[in-house]
């Protein structure tokens, strides 16, 4: 090969390599160019909700994990209390006004006034739904209930007024005070407002919001696969809504309700009378027994509660003293900082737990946030004041410890 040609190879092939050498190391340094792996067609589909109300319903199911390993069952709650309002009654607020609505009895925007009675946590919730729907919220409940409760209210917006508790034949109780307070706004001939007395115990709007989703969500969420339901009663709508939409799919899934002190539903299921062992029948003017438990228990017949009770299998009452060890437990054992009614609901979960034995699957509800009790449950010297014990329990032997009528009667 001629001198020249050799030399024109060598260079083209020492060029070459440089230049080849030059290219992956500046490949290396360069960032590359993003690449979606989306085609333009293939978007995902929005997920936004429309307001606060958007955000109620479709809680998690979590397993309480030291309970379940404590009893061989999947003992699984229903975490109502990641509602937006921090309770069930979200639900049930929602399905009022909604209702209220359709019917021509409040009017968004127009200056109407929604009107209850309430131990605090429906009341939260309406007062939450009036910001957004449009309306003013007048809150009526107990002056025993705990500060925190009527606080939040009153942030919210709410215009609230603490009362002496009175037997509901007193015109001085509270839920009656509500319905005379919002009869007296509509029929005031100055002015064009409306007053709606929204009536949770009685407004079968409240059952119908727990048939229509809170059964159809734990029904989902467990695949099907429920063996039993456990819940206490304040208003009957959430024992009722969710008792019948899971016997409408399985008849055999088994119905608890869990009762605190001073309430009679216990005996109504038990003994088909309403009253407490504490009280004398007749006496339907005294009182309410004192329990720290906020939000269930009565001593009367809702229309709820009426829906209810044909499909109530077990009753359970629960002590004041098994309720706030339970909520030692669920904090230490679980991370889990609920309420008074969503720690007695757990006593009754272990309860039929141990009764149906391992394998089984019990369903709870988590009413509420241990927040709305600070001043009550999670209060040392209240407790100490009250006598009752507040010291972490090594086992759950508590839940053992009975009342006179404290056994399970099958119906």
């Amino acid at each position: 090969m001629p001198l020249q040609a050799k030399h024109f190879v060598q260079g083209f092939v020492y060029g070459a390599l440089t230049g080849c050498c030059v290219w992956a190391i500046v490949s290396r340094i360069r960032p590359k160019k993003h690449i979606s792996t989306h085609k333009k067609d293939d978007v995902d589909e929005e997920d936004i909700v429309n307001g606060v109300e958007g955000l109620i319903g479709n809680t998690k199911l979590v397993r309480i994990k030291s309970l379940s390993e404590a009893t061989g069952c999947d003992i699984l709650a229903k975490a109502e209390h990641l509602n937006p309002g921090n309770s069930a009654k979200d639900r049930v607020a929602l399905f009022i006004l909604k209702d209220a609505e359709e019917r021509g009895l409040l009017r968004p925007k127009q200056g109407d006034v929604v009107f209850e009675g309430t131990s605090g946590s429906t009341g939260i919730s309406f007062a939450m739904l009036g910001r957004s729907l449009g309306y003013e919220t007048r809150i009526y409940m107990p002056n025993d209930q705990a500060q925190e409760k009527s606080d939040m209210l009153s942030m919210l917006g709410a215009d609230v007024h603490r009362v002496p508790p009175a037997p509901i034949m007193d015109r001085k109780n509270f839920v009656n005070i509500a319905r005379d307070k919002a009869k007296e706004l509509t029929d005031d001939v100055n002015t064009p407002n409306k007053g709606y007395f929204a009536n949770q115990f009685e407004n079968l709007a409240n059952w119908r919001a727990h048939y229509e989703t809170t059964g159809p969500e734990i029904w989902r969420q467990c695949a099907g696969r429920v063996d039993a339901f456990v819940t206490g009663s304040g208003t009957g709508g959430t024992i009722a809504g969710t008792s019948r939409f899971l016997k409408e799919k399985n008849r055999n899934i088994l119905v608890c309700l869990s009762d605190p002190p001073g309430s009679g539903l216990y005996n109504k299921i038990v003994n088909g009378v309403m009253f407490d062992i504490r009280e004398k029948e007749g006496t339907r003017r005294r009182k309410q027994v004192d329990t720290i438990v906020e939000g269930i228990g009565l001593n009367r017949m809702t229309r709820n509660f009426s829906i209810a009770e044909p499909l109530i299998d077990w009753a359970y009452r629960i002590t004041d003293a098994q309720a706030v060890q339970m909520s030692r437990w669920l904090v230490h054992n679980d991370g889990l900082f609920v309420g008074s009614s969503s720690a007695l609901n757990c006593v009754a979960a272990v309860k039929i737990a141990k009764k149906l034995g391992p394998g089984h699957r019990i369903v709870t509800i988590f009413c509420d946030p241990g927040h709305r009790h600070s001043s009550k449950l999670y209060n040392d010297a209240f407790l100490d004041k009250e006598g009752l014990p507040h010291n972490l329990p090594e086992d759950l032997s508590f839940v053992d410890a009975a009342e006179e009528i404290n056994l399970p009667v099958k119906r």
